[in-house]
C-alpha cells in the first residue's frame, strides 16, 4: 500500500508539472502546403511533430488571408481542443492576440511577430545568416556584375535579407551590384516570374529571392541562367540553374516549444534562433560551384556557428555612401529587426 501510494503521488506531482500533457496542435498557413517555399517548410515542421509520441494530432489550415478569416480559423482551432497553436505569418500578430485573450490555457506562437502576452511567444530564424553565405556564392558565379532580387514586402525582415545577401556578395564581389524589384505580395507566381524576368532582361545573370513560390528559379532555369533559391531546397525547379538556398528548419523550433508545453516548463518568449540551433541552414551547394568558392563558405558558415564571424559588423555604409555601422560595431537585435536602409551595392528604393 505504501508503495502504491508514494506511485501515486509521484503521478499526480508529473501530472501537476504537465509531464504527461498530450497535445493538439494546430496551425494556420498563409499560403497552400504545396507552394514549395514558405508553408511548405512549416508543413514539414509540423509533419515532424507528429512523430513525438505526446502529440496526438496536429490540424492545418491553409490559405488563410491575414486579417478577419485568420481571427476566424484561430478562434475555431481553439475552441475545437487544441492546446498549442502556431501562426505562421505576420499578419495573423493581433488576431492570434486577440484570441488568445479568451483562451488563457491554450498556448499560442506566433511567426515574425513582436508582440507577446502570458500566453503568447513569438518565433523566427536568423535567415539573414544563411542569405550571406548565398551572397557569397552569387557574388563568386556572376559575371555581369548584375544580381536580381525579387522582394515581397518592404518590411525590415525582408529589407535586412536584402542587405544580408548584399554583404555576402561585396564580400566576394565588390564590383557587383543587386538590383531589386518590389512584388508587394508573398505569393504571386505570375507577379514574381514578371518581376524575375524584369531582371534578366536588364542584365542578371544570377538572381535570389524572398518570395513563397518557386517562380523566380522556374523564370531564371528558362533562361539559362543561375538563382539561389529560397525556404526550402527548391533545385528541382531549376536544375540546370540552382546554386543554393537559404532554407528554414521549424521542427528544431516546433519541437522546442512542444517539449515544453508538454513538460510544463513553457514560458512566454521570444524566439529567434540562428544556424547555430539549426533553425535556419545553407541547402547543399550545386557542383556548378567552383570548389574554392564552398572552401570558403563553408568556413564563414562555421564562423557564423561559431559566433567569431557577424553578418552585421561594421564597417557598414548604406547605397548613398554614408557609414552606418563603424568599423568594430555590431548591429543590436533591435536595429536589425528595425532595419529600413540599403547597404552600399543595393539599387533599389524602399516603398513608403
Amino acid at each position: 500500500m505504501r508503495k502504491l501510494f508514494l506511485s501515486v503521488l509521484v503521478l499526480l506531482f508529473l501530472l501537476s508539472l504537465g509531464w504527461s500533457k498530450d497535445l493538439k496542435v494546430g496551425f494556420v498557413y498563409v499560403g497552400p502546403v504545396g507552394d514549395g517555399g514558405w508553408t511548405y517548410a512549416h508543413d514539414q515542421g509540423r509533419e515532424a511533430l507528429e512523430k513525438l509520441p505526446y502529440v496526438k494530432k496536429t490540424t492545418y489550415v491553409e490559405s488563410v488571408p491575414e486579417g478577419a478569416d485568420a481571427l476566424r480559423v484561430i478562434m475555431k482551432l481553439a475552441k475545437t481542443g487544441h492546446n498549442l497553436i502556431f501562426t505562421t505569418s505576420f499578419g495573423y500578430m493581433d488576431p492570434t492576440l486577440e484570441v488568445a485573450k479568451r483562451f488563457k490555457n491554450v498556448v499560442f506562437m506566433h511567426c515574425s511577430g513582436y508582440k507577446t502576452a502570458p500566453n503568447v511567444g513569438t518565433y523566427f530564424g536568423r535567415m539573414y545568416q544563411p542569405r550571406y553565405l548565398s551572397g557569397m556564392i552569387a557574388g563568386a558565379m556572376t559575371k555581369s556584375n548584375i544580381i536580381g532580387y525579387v522582394a515581397a514586402h518592404p518590411i525590415p525582415e525582408v529589407i535586412r535579407g536584402i542587405n544580408a545577401f548584399t554583404l555576402g556578395v561585396r564580400k566576394v564581389n565588390p564590383k557587383a551590384i543587386v538590383k531589386v524589384v518590389w512584388t508587394q505580395t508573398w505569393f504571386d507566381p505570375g507577379t514574381e516570374r514578371n518581376a524575375a524576368e524584369s531582371l534578366l532582361d536588364v542584365g542578371a545573370d544570377v538572381l535570389a529571392m524572398h518570395q513563397d513560390t518557386p517562380a523566380t528559379l522556374q523564370a531564371a532555369e528558362a533562361r539559362g541562367k543561375y538563382v539561389i533559391g529560397y525556404n526550402s531546397d527548391m533545385r528541382k525547379y531549376a536544375p540546370n540553374g540552382f546554386l543554393t538556398a537559404p532554407i528554414w528548419n521549424w521542427a528544431a523550433i516546433y519541437e522546442y516549444v512542444a517539449n515544453a508545453v508538454h513538460n510544463g516548463t513553457w514560458k512566454s518568449e521570444q524566439i529567434w534562433w540562428g544556424m547555430d540551433k539549426g533553425a535556419v541552414k545553407l541547402a547543399p551547394i550545386s557542383d556548378k560551384v567552383p570548389a574554392e568558392v564552398k572552401k570558403v563558405v563553408e568556413k564563414v558558415k562555421n564562423d557564423i556557428i561559431s559566433g567569431k564571424f557577424k553578418v552585421f559588423e561594421g564597417e557598414i555604409r548604406d547605397q548613398n555612401g554614408k557609414v552606418v555601422l563603424p568599423k568594430g560595431k555590431v548591429f543590436s537585435d533591435q536595429e536589425l529587426l528595425g532595419m529600413s536602409f540599403f547597404v552600399e551595392g543595393v539599387q533599389g528604393v524602399i516603398p513608403k
